[in-house]
Parts: structure tokens; C-alpha cells; sequence
């Protein structure tokens, strides 16, 4: 722990060459610091260097406790999780929240290397049935698994989240079962959702999947909903990484409105993340 600590606070003296590491996160101006490290980051061109804004939302309430979500580039998503008795508190506390994490992906432990690897997958196939043989199958799961981490080689944790997002979304989604009965490799979907972003036009394909699941199971999106919020309120109360969890709220909050404001929705048929086109790919 102590080295850990050593550690963050040689990145806060690179970093935030200014700043007393022992007052950092004490500091009330965290949102601004939160900012600054980010900035370094894009002039250093270290992190995704065409994203260099810190986004925050609050969330409407008439009184507390107040909701506040930080978005940094890359996409990697945190929230306050104290109870704040004000928008200001809120925001300050999910930026601290960001800024911690900021900070310890800067450890080279947080960095993908052979060494990573190697653990990762050990500690998968601890938690599975499978076997170390597997890891060079790229038709199993810890296969694929293994092909992801070695395919984003050198890059930080909260790089390589957000790939690891879209497969949390595409497998809850129903996406990948669907291309696996399209006999499409792990391999093949992997390579070729590696190339998109998390976007709108994303989010628009997998919304109007949950159209076409409403219309054959009336209230699953409003079950899902319920359930996405929940899941929302515990990760943000624990602290953890929330990506996974908003999109999904903010992915069945476009399909409802999408049902509510237009009933002739078109089929998800017409208009989702082409299955021909990665069928075509290989």
C-alpha cells in the first residue's frame, strides 16, 4: 500500500508539477485538477489524444441527494458516491472519484503487458471450467478473452475498457449469440468491433433491437429499465466504473422514447450494425 502510494504521488509530481501530492484530494478544487491532468495527458498525446474534454452530467432531483456522473475522454464514466447535500458537492465528489482513478491507471500496473496477460488469464480460467490449453483456442472464451488483451497490448485499463464496454453491451444486447449462429468467429467479431467507437449510431442500432424485443415481449424494455437503474445506483454508491451500466439506461431510454414518439418505428431489420457486413468480413 505504501509503495502504491509512493507511486501516485511520483505521477501527481509529473503530471501536476505543481500541486503538493500529500494535498491533492483535499483539495476542494478537485474538478479543476481533474481538468488539468487531462489536459497534460492530450499535450503529452499519452491518452486519447482526440478527446480531451471532462464531461459532467447532473441528474434533475428537486432536492437532495444530488446525482452527479463524470465522463472522461476514452469514455470511462464515475459518479459521487456520498450522499451530497448539494449539485456542487456532487460534482466535486464524482470528479474525485475520477481523479483517483485517473491516477492509479497511470501505475504500470494498470498497463497491458505479457506479465498482465499471463495473470489474466490465469485468474480467468480460475473462475471457470476452462483449462490454460485454452487460451490459445480462440473459439473458447478464455481464447478470445486472451486475443483481446494481447490485440490492445501497452495500453492502460481505461483504454481498453471501452472495447471491453462494447462486448458487455453486444453480449447483454443479444448481439453476440446472434453472430455466433451467423458461424462467425470470436476472432472475427473481435477484429471487427475493434474498429468502432462507442457512438450515437451505436446506441441507435441497439436501441432499435429493444424495439423489436418489446413487440414480442410487451414490458421487457420497462423491466430492463428498472433493473439498469438499480444496477446504475449500486456501482455508483460502490464507486466503480459505471460505462457499462449508463449506457445501458441511456440505450432503453432512447428505444422508450423512440416507442412513445413514433409507433411506425422502423424494424430493427432495417437499420442495425450490419450481421451481413461482419459475415462478409471473413
Amino acid at each position: 500500500m505504501d509503495r502504491t502510494l509512493e507511486s501516485l504521488r511520483h505521477i501527481i509530481a509529473q503530471v501536476l508539477p505543481h500541486r503538493d501530492p500529500a494535498l491533492v484530494f483535499k483539495d476542494l478544487n478537485v474538478v479543476s485538477m481533474l481538468q488539468e491532468f487531462w489536459e497534460s495527458k492530450q499535450q503529452q498525446r499519452a491518452a486519447f489524444p482526440s478527446e480531451g474534454v471532462v464531461i459532467y452530467e447532473s441528474l434533475p432531483s428537486p432536492g437532495p441527494p444530488f446525482v452527479s456522473y463524470v465522463t472522461l475522454p476514452g469514455g470511462s464514466c464515475f459518479g459521487n458516491f456520498q450522499c451530497c447535500l448539494s449539485r456542487a458537492e456532487a460534482r466535486r465528489d464524482a470528479a474525485k472519484v475520477a481523479l483517483i482513478n485517473s491516477l492509479f491507471n497511470e501505475l504500470p500496473s494498470r498497463r497491458i503487458t505479457k506479465e498482465f496477460i499471463m495473470e489474466s488469464v490465469q485468474e480467468a480460467v480460475a473462475s471457470t471450467s476452462g483449462t490454460l490449453d485454452d487460451a490459445d483456442d480462440p473459439g473458447t472464451s478464455i481464447g478470445a478473452y486472451h486475443y483481446m488483451l494481447e490485440s490492445n497490448m501497452g495500453k492502460t485499463m481505461l483504454e481498453f475498457q471501452e472495447l471491453m464496454t462494447i462486448f458487455q453491451l453486444l453480449h447483454w444486447n443479444g448481439s453476440l449469440k446472434a453472430l455466433r449462429e451467423t458461424k462467425c468467429s470470436r476472432q472475427e467479431v473481435i477484429s471487427y468491433y475493434s474498429q468502432y467507437s462507442l457512438d450515437e449510431k451505436m446506441r441507435s442500432h441497439m436501441a432499435l433491437d429493444w424495439i423489436m424485443k418489446e413487440r414480442d415481449s410487451p414490458g421487457i424494455l420497462s423491466q430492463e429499465l428498472r433493473m439498469a437503474l438499480r444496477e446504475l445506483e449500486e456501482a455508483r454508491k460502490a464507486g466503480q466504473e459505471l460505462r457499462f451500466y449508463k449506457e445501458k439506461k441511456e440505450i432503453l431510454s432512447l428505444a422508450l422514447t423512440q416507442i412513445y414518439s413514433d409507433p411506425d418505428t422502423s424494424s430493427p431489420s432495417d437499420d442495425q450494425l450490419s450481421l451481413t457486413a461482419l459475415c462478409g468480413y471473413h
